[in-house]
């Protein structure tokens, strides 16, 4: 499982002219904006890597555990996350026996 503070400390490392706090503030401005655009209903689409959207579900009826009475369960937004073809490609080349983990595809 790679952290936020992992992420932050391998761009510092690939680009040792930034210092750890400006490598943090890239990051978490990324984040922050990707999440602002979800929020009002946008799609973030990262070419190689994937998009971020948000799908909603439908209201629908449930039961109380308890009593067995019906209750209307109402609609729920939650992000979504499509992995791009070359991320879903390294992801597969990394799993097959003769990579053995190697760096993903097309991806760096």
């Amino acid at each position: 499982m790679m952290r936020l503070s992992m992420l932050v400390k391998r761009l510092h490392a690939k680009h040792g002219n930034l210092s750890r706090d400006q490598c943090s503030l890239v990051v978490s401005t990324i984040l922050r904006g990707i999440g602002k655009h979800l929020i009002s209903g946008g799609r973030v689409e990262i070419r190689n890597f994937g998009a971020f959207t948000v799908k909603t579900g439908s209201t629908r009826l449930s039961r109380n555990p308890r009593t067995g009475a019906p209750i209307v369960v109402p609609a729920k937004a939650r992000p979504h996350f499509k992995a791009g073809s070359k991320l879903r490609d390294g992801v597969k080349a990394t799993s097959t026996p003769a990579n053995n983990g190697k760096k993903w595809a097309g991806l760096g």
